[in-house]
């Protein structure tokens, strides 16, 4: 007897969205992604959180007290499973601490033995365990374990989770050159782990971030700090998009979403300057760049004022002139245009009316279908064989949220 149509719809909407049942040796949890998606495809764990979780269970066996450290946790699973031990987790990114957070909440937990700390503080203790996953940038990794190094101790153990396809021979090379041995685990589900031996008579590195260059036709200096893209020099999208800016808007609020080093908004505020920008990114590395950028170039006073956050959510709506945007298109190694589209989202409900979003993207995306459904038309601006710029007017009922 087959099911009935009601119960095949049902089955098929299921098999349409990700797991969400993290089963590890410290409990069940469910677990969702940041940011939420209708129809989320992706679990908020993997096989390498797994295989680390088990291997902690097993081997390591912490005690209540145990300090453990947790580096890059994306959605908060390691804190999530871990959250009955002494807890610090960093991370660059506000939507991994916002992910843990939610995470926290809707499995009844309470976040009382757990600090979020981001990539730029480090913990108040010595951790007893140090438990690492490999970012996409090694250079973010190399800036946290210089900085991590004089809190360590020999007892202090290192083990770096992720998966096979995501650590290059760089990531032992580093791993070696700043803390010390290195023992891979066997591969299992095509994840790895990375056993650490510290050794503390090796030479402390000294710590090559942030990165400082002039940018091009300027005399401004550009402060990057290691998390931040395309930190040794101009990325090629931005200089673009730096060849066609938009005019100064009448008002002149001006929203810089994305901002990463703040160029942008470093431009836009030299040509305008009666103009007011603010800088919003959802990594901790990239508003601390954009901060220190605008502050060298105009003073402490400048008009200026700098959020991390994934959306625009702490601003009012039509309150906007302008708002640029260079979007990421991948999530960690997810690549992907949601994030696009919620920016794209977010700008049409904080701009006001005749207010205008403009954005550089590569040419393949296809961002202008996005923009033209949203906000009625997009017209381009310009463009080359890589990239396009493309401008949206806010209009009053034109497009769709």
């Amino acid at each position: 007897m087959g099911l009935g149509f009601g119960l095949v719809r049902r089955a098929v909407r299921v098999m349409d969205q990700a797991e969400t049942l993290f089963q590890t040796a410290f409990g069940s949890y469910r677990l969702t992604r940041q940011p939420r998606r209708r129809r989320e495809l992706l679990r908020a764990w993997d096989a390498a959180d797994e295989y680390l979780l088990d291997v902690v269970a097993e081997e390591v066996q912490p005690k209540a007290q145990t300090r453990i450290l947790i580096l890059n946790d994306s959605f908060g699973a390691l804190a999530v499973a871990l959250h009955d031990f002494r807890l610090w987790a960093v991370s660059d990114s506000v939507l991994a601490h916002e992910a843990t957070r939610q995470n926290f909440m809707a499995n009844g937990l309470i976040m009382d033995r757990l600090q979020l700390l981001t990539s730029l503080e480090v913990p108040d203790e010595t951790p007893d365990l140090v438990l690492i996953r490999a970012p996409k940038t090694l250079a973010l990794l190399e800036y946290e374990l210089i900085r991590l190094r004089p809190l360590l101790s020999p007892k202090t153990r290192i083990i770096v989770a992720g998966r096979v396809k995501n650590m290059p021979s760089g990531l032992w090379k580093l791993l070696e050159r700043v803390l010390g041995k290195t023992t891979p685990s066997l591969a299992r589900k095509k994840a790895r782990l990375i056993h650490v031996e510290l050794d503390l008579s090796l030479p402390a590195p000294v710590n090559p971030y942030p990165v400082v260059y002039t940018l091009e036709n300027t005399p401004f200096r550009i402060s990057n700090h290691a998390n931040v893209f395309s930190r040794e020099k101009l990325d090629i999208g931005t200089r673009f998009f730096l060849q066609h800016l938009p005019d100064c808007p009448a008002d002149g609020d001006i929203i810089d979403l994305g901002c990463g080093n703040g160029v942008l908004a470093l431009m836009m505020l030299q040509a305008c300057p009666g103009g007011r920008v603010h800088c919003v990114d959802e990594s901790y590395m990239a508003v601390a760049s954009a901060l220190e950028n605008l502050q060298a170039a105009f003073g402490k006073d400048v008009s200026a004022t700098f959020h991390v956050a994934a959306d625009l959510s702490g601003f009012s709506s039509q309150s906007a002139d302008l708002v640029l945007c260079n979007p990421p298109f991948h999530q960690q190694h997810v690549v992907g245009d949601q994030i696009a589209r919620a920016m794209f989202r977010d700008a049409r409900r904080v701009l006001s009316e005749g207010g205008e979003l403009w954005v550089v993207g590569n040419r393949h995306l296809g961002y202008h279908k996005t923009l033209k459904r949203l906000f009625g038309k997009a017209e381009l601006v310009a463009s080359n064989r890589k990239f396009v710029i493309l401008r949206a007017v806010r209009q009053s009922g034109r497009g769709h949220i």
